[in-house]
C-alpha cells in the first residue's frame, strides 16, 4: 500500500505540494510573538523532518527542532544554556487525526544552577568562584577545566502528552543522563568542536522497537538562509531575481543575514521509520513545542504551559494575525479550526501586492484572487491525497512527510524540493537544504495556478498535462486567479544541502566565538 500511494501521486507533489509551506514567505520563526520574545531559551526557531540521507541509514527519519535563536557565536560568558523549568517536545501523529501519538520529551539540568559546583580558585586567604565557564582547554575525554554539567532526560510518551504511558529512554549503555556539550566558546578553550561535539551523539533504546535511535542536543551552525533584515523592513528589496528580471535581487551569500553568522541549539533525534508509522500509512505529521511551569496557587501545583509551537516555518510570523499569535504559540493542532481564516485568506500577498505592484509593472493587484484559498487550505492544512495526506486526515498545521518516498542522497539534492521533482524535499518533510524561502514565496503568490513543470502523468483528478510542454495544470485555480504566479519571486538568499553535513546530525559544526 505504501508504494502504490507514493507512485500514485508522484508528480502532484513535484509542485503541488510547495503550498504546504506556501503562507511563510520568509524564514525561521524567530521571535515571531509577542510573549515569546521575552523567552529566548524556549523560542523554536526551524523544524526539520526528513528521510535520513546518510549513507545506511535511509531506513530512519530525523527530526530537529533547533531552540533560542540568533546566537551570537561570541555571546558569553554565560552563551546559550537551556531553560530548566521546560519541556521541550517533538510531537508525531501517525494516523492523521491531527492529535499526537508520539512524543519525544527532552529536559536539561545544569550543575552550576543546581549545586553551585563552579570552579573556585584561591585568591589570597580566600576561595572565590570565577566568572567564566571554563578556566582551561576542555574536551570529551578531560572536562576537569569545565565549571557546569549540562545534561537532559530523553522520553517517549505515547497517546495524549498530558496522558499515556511514558517511558524513559536510555542510551545504549544503559545511561539516563545524556550530556549536552558546551557551546563553541572558541578555539583556545575547546581546540577540536567538532569531534567534542560528536562524542555526544548517543545511541538510545526505544521499548518495542527492534533498532536504536540516535540522539544530539547542543549548539549547531545555523542553516537557514534568509535576507532577514530587508524583509522585515517591509520588504525593503526587490523580490524578484536578477538574472531574469532586472532591478531583481542578485543571488548573493552577502544577502544572507543568519547562515555563517550564527548559531542555533538543535534537538536532533533520528528513529527507525518503521518505528513511528502506524499499519499501512506512510504519512506522519509533527511538529515541536516548548513549555515552561505556570504559576501554583495555594494548594494547587504548578502545571506546564505551553508558550511555543512550530512546523512549518514563518507561519506564526508572518501568517498569523497580530492578536492570535500568543494563542497560536499556546495551542495544539486540534483546535486549528480557529485559525483557518488566515490559511483561506492570507495577508501576505496583499502587503507584497502594496509593496511591488509598481515594481513589477502591473497596474492591477497582483496578489491571488482565488478566495478562498483552497489551495492553500489543501497542502497547509490536509496535504494532497494520494501523497502526503494521510487517510481520514483532520485538518490541521503541521510538517508532513511520506516516509515512502525514498531520500535524495546529498549532492543530488535540488535546494527547490518538490517543485524541482526532487520528491524527498521540502514541503514533503523539509531537509536543511531546502530553500523554503523562494519556494513559498512563489506558491504564495501564485505560482500553482500556472502549469508546472513536473514531467509525469498523475493520474490525479483534475490534473491535465501539455503533452508539448510536460507541464501540469494541477487544477487548484487558474492561471487568471494569480497574475505573477510565474514570476521568479526570490530573498536573492541561496542555500543547498552541499554546504551541510552528510551525517547526523547534518548541522554544521558552530561558529566558534574565537577567533573571528
Amino acid at each position: 500500500m505504501k508504494m502504490k500511494r507514493y507512485f500514485l501521486a508522484r508528480g502532484l507533489a513535484a509542485s503541488a505540494l510547495a503550498l504546504s509551506v506556501g503562507m511563510v514567505a520568509h524564514g525561521a520563526s524567530h521571535r515571531e510573538a509577542p510573549m515569546i520574545a521575552k523567552m529566548p531559551k524556549v523560542d523554536a526557531t526551524d523544524f526539520y523532518m526528513f528521510r535520513s540521507y546518510e549513507r545506511g541509514r535511509k531506513d530512519y527519519v530525523t527530526f530537529i527542532a533547533n531552540y533560542q535563536p540568533l546566537q551570537a557565536p561570541y555571546g558569553g560568558p554565560n552563551y546559550f544554556t537551556m531553560d530548566e523549568n521546560a519541556v521541550y517536545e517533538i510531537h508525531i501523529d501517525n494516523d492523521g487525526d491531527a492529535k499526537e501519538d508520539l512524543t519525544f520529551q527532552f529536559r536539561f539540568t545544569n550543575t552550576l544552577v543546581k549545586n553551585g559546583r563552579h570552579i573556585r580558585v584561591p585568591v589570597g586567604d580566600k576561595k572565590l568562584a570565577v566568572p567564566l565557564r571554563a578556566v582551561g582547554p576542555v574536551s570529551a575525554a578531560n572536562t576537569a577545566n569545565l565549571g557546569e554539567h549540562e545534561a537532559y532526560s530523553l522520553t517517549l510518551k505515547r497517546g495524549h502528552r498530558s496522558g499515556g504511558k511514558t517511558r524513559s529512554l536510555r542510551s545504549a549503555s544503559g545511561m539516563t543522563e545524556f550530556t549536552k556539550p558546551l557551546d563553541n566558546v572558541g578555539n583556545k578553550t575547546i581546540p577540536d568542536y567538532e569531534a567534542y561535539a560528536n562524542s555526544y551523539i548517543y545511541d538510545f533504546k526505544i521499548p518495542g522497537c527492534k533498532k536504536d535511535g540516535r540522539v544530539f542536543a547542543g549548539q549547531r551552525a545555523e542553516a537557514f538562509a534568509v535576507n532577514l533584515g530587508e524583509i522585515f523592513d517591509l520588504v525593503n528589496l526587490v523580490p524578484l531575481d536578477g538574472e531574469s528580471f532586472p532591478g531583481g535581487i542578485m543571488q548573493s551569500r552577502e544577502n544572507d543575514d543568519l547562515v555563517g553568522k550564527a548559531n542555533v541549539t538543535s534537538l536532533a533525534i533520528e528513529v527507525p521509520t518503521q518505528c513511528i508509522t502506524k499499519d499501512d500509512e506512510p504519512v506522519i505529521g509533527a511538529w515541536t513545542t516548548a513549555s515552561v511551569s505556570g504559576p501554583a496557587t495555594e494548594g494547587t501545583p504548578a502545571k506546564m504551559q505551553q508558550v511555543s509551537r512550530l512546523s512549518n516555518p514563518l507561519v506564526n510570523e508572518v501568517v498569523i494575525g497580530l492578536p492570535d499569535k500568543d494563542k497560536f504559540n499556546g495551542s495544539e493542532p486540534k483546535h486549528d479550526k480557529q485559525f483557518a481564516k488566515y490559511v483561506t485568506n492570507p495577508t501576505l500577498p496583499f502587503l507584497l501586492d502594496a509593496l511591488f505592484r509598481d515594481a513589477v509593472g502591473a497596474k492591477d493587484d497582483i496578489a491571488p484572487s482565488n478566495f478562498p484559498r483552497q489551495d492553500l487550505v489543501t497542502a497547509f492544512l490536509t496535504g494532497f491525497p494520494g501523497f502526503n495526506q494521510p487517510a481520514g486526515v483532520v485538518g490541521s498545521e503541521m510538517m508532513r512527510l511520506n516516509t515512502a518516498v525514498d531520500p535524495t542522497w546529498r549532492n543530488r539534492q535540488h535546494p527547490y524540493g518538490v517543485v524541482a521533482e526532487d520528491l524527498a524535499g521540502f514541503p514533503n518533510g523539509r531537509r536543511p537544504g531546502d530553500d523554503v524561502v523562494d519556494i513559498a514565496l512563489r506558491v504564495m503568490m501564485g505560482a500553482l495556478c500556472h502549469p508546472v513543470p513536473l514531467g509525469a502523468e498523475l493520474g490525479v483528478e483534475g490534473a491535465v498535462e501539455d503533452e508539448e510542454s510536460d507541464l501540469i495544470n494541477l487544477g487548484l485555480c487558474d492561471p487568471e486567479d494569480a497574475p505573477v504566479g510565474n514570476a521568479p519571486f526570490t530573498d536573492g538568499a541561496p542555500i543547498s544541502a552541499a554546504e551541510l553535513q552528510n551525517v547526523f546530525p547534518y548541522l554544521n559544526t558552530p561558529l566558534a566565538g574565537s577567533p573571528n
